[in-house]
């Protein structure tokens, strides 16, 4: 736990809520004049226990329930970036999912002409896998530019995803599934990926691999075949990246090398010196 940190962001948090906002008033009295909540209000419209925002704030709370922080961040209007760091100064890890359900579902449109400016296939979906923003190489991939809407239920459940990813059944499949049950574990009620879920566990080809207890395999920097419709079979390179306000959202960059076999080098790690 970063107490520190913690406290610095609570109370400035804090302080930024009137109370007259909730139904408190303030004493007119000798007495607090603090801005913002008192930690006593912050208990009460928590419905927690007296004392129990205090130990937070205060950073002798050791390991507080997850739940506990989604309710302070909530009440507080804490953005996704802000949701992070409460986590990893309360927690010292990733948070649990986003703090709403909503958050990675758009971009700045600035991000187009970004993807545009890039000479390999680059496009940015969000965290339900439909389509944001592509480049025209992207685009090239597939048969009469028909880019796909969500590029998540086109590499498991499209047929012309399935050839397109060659050798679906053991090079794709196996490594898009668990990308798929782990984000249905942070969003367990986005709609989207729920359909797609529902898609797969009622496909004959898709469903076994589904139950498989496979490892969740990122894409960044994976090689895989693809048949590209124009340039014909080949080697993706892929790199992964994610838009810092939209959690989920991810840019990828695909880098192909024509051919059947591996002909090329892969690049050695980066490091600085």
């Amino acid at each position: 736990m970063n107490k520190t940190a913690l406290r610095a962001l609570l109370r400035e948090r804090r302080a930024l809520i009137a109370p007259e906002s909730h139904g408190f008033s303030r004493p007119t009295g000798q007495g607090r004049r603090a801005r913002g909540l008192s930690q006593h209000q912050v208990d009460q419209l928590l419905h927690r226990a007296i004392g129990t925002y205090h130990r937070l704030e205060s950073g002798s709370y050791p390991n507080p329930p997850a739940s506990l922080l989604r309710d302070v961040a909530l009440l507080f209007g804490l953005n996704e970036q802000e949701w992070v760091s409460l986590c990893r100064f309360a927690l010292l890890h990733e948070p649990p999912g986003p703090l709403h359900q909503s958050s990675g579902k758009q971009i700045p449109g600035v991000w187009q002409e970004a993807v545009e400016s890039i000479r390999h296939m680059a496009y940015v979906t969000d965290a339900s896998w439909d389509m944001l923003a592509y480049n025209e190489p992207f685009a090239e991939l597939f048969a009469h530019g028909a880019v796909p809407g969500n590029t998540m239920r086109w590499m498991l459940l499209d047929p012309d995803g399935r050839r397109s990813l060659t050798n679906w059944h053991t090079a794709w499949a196996p490594m898009v599934l668990p990308q798929l049950r782990a984000a249905l574990a942070a969003r367990p009620d986005d709609e989207v990926l729920r359909q797609i879920e529902k898609e797969v566990l009622e496909d004959p080809e898709a469903a076994p691999l589904y139950g498989a207890d496979d490892l969740v395999s990122h894409p960044d920097g994976d090689e895989r075949p693809l048949y590209h419709a124009q340039q014909g079979p080949g080697w993706l390179t892929m790199c992964a990246a994610q838009p810092m306000t939209a959690p989920g959202a991810r840019l990828i960059i695909m880098v192909f090398h024509p051919g059947e076999k591996r002909a090329h080098t892969r690049a050695p790690m980066l490091r600085a010196r």
